[in-house]
């Protein structure tokens, strides 16, 4: 899975490219977030070299993807899509044909969008509660038994706790520099259809300031703790 168009080219074209050598018949499966027109003109150049292709962003993270629990967002042809299925339910436990090449890409920055705003939420909702003194991990416990935790916060919230503690949250699974290039994506699509996405904008301003004040590199659920702290840190100067 590649970061960026850039990294698409660099790997598919040159001399040492995927689409260098002779792929007659050959089935190609992008798994990439890119831009939906970067799979479309990708897809434009596998198809010239008489291969087919399928788009395939997915949803999850590497513990999913290791026990096959991906959920697989297709964009294809129909019987590329056939060909695709097979592989594909090795990593995924739901797979969804969303439509032609570029349309897997909209629906990974869909459901991507929800939980990039849901981390910043869930900061400014810590930092509401955070005075009452309550134990973090019995706060995230809490959120997470309620209409107000997603799956993620069962997942996430006990590294969510660790952190506001001062401790480690564990392995990165996805990091805050990969969201903040997701959300400039889901901002540059909606530019491109005309739609207006004020809250996505101001949440990519809310990370980018978490990725200069913390890291690139944290686990994105340290925009949560960021934020919470930085609200607490501001009240007791008040």
């Amino acid at each position: 899975i590649l970061t960026n168009a850039a990294a698409i080219d660099a790997v598919y074209g040159g001399s040492s490219g995927l689409l260098a050598p002779d792929v007659q018949a050959k089935l190609f499966i992008e798994m990439s977030t890119v831009e939906p027109r970067t799979e479309v003109a990708l897809a434009a150049r596998v198809r010239a070299k008489g291969a087919a292709f399928v788009e395939c962003p997915v949803g999850g993270s590497t513990g999913p993807a290791r026990q096959g629990k991906l959920i697989g967002l297709m964009g294809a042809e129909g019987a590329d899509a056939a060909r695709a299925q097979p592989i594909l339910q090795q990593l995924c436990r739901r797979l969804e044909h969303c439509g032609p090449i570029g349309s897997g890409s909209v629906m990974k920055l869909t459901i991507n969008m929800p939980l990039m705003i849901y981390w910043q939420a869930l900061g400014e909702a810590l930092a509401l509660c955070r005075p009452l003194g309550l134990d973090p991990a019995r706060i995230m416990d809490l959120l997470a038994d309620t209409s107000g935790g997603p799956n993620v916060l069962k997942v996430r919230g006990a590294g969510v706790a660790q952190m506001l503690k001062g401790g480690d949250a564990g392995p990165v699974t996805f990091d805050v520099d990969s969201a903040v290039k997701d959300l400039r994506t889901m901002l540059a699509e909606g530019k491109a259809r005309g739609v207006e996405l004020p809250l996505t904008e101001k949440t990519l301003a809310c990370y980018e300031e978490t990725k200069q004040k913390v890291s690139g590199a944290a686990e994105v659920s340290a925009v949560s703790v960021y934020w919470a702290n930085r609200a607490m840190q501001r009240s007791e100067t008040v």
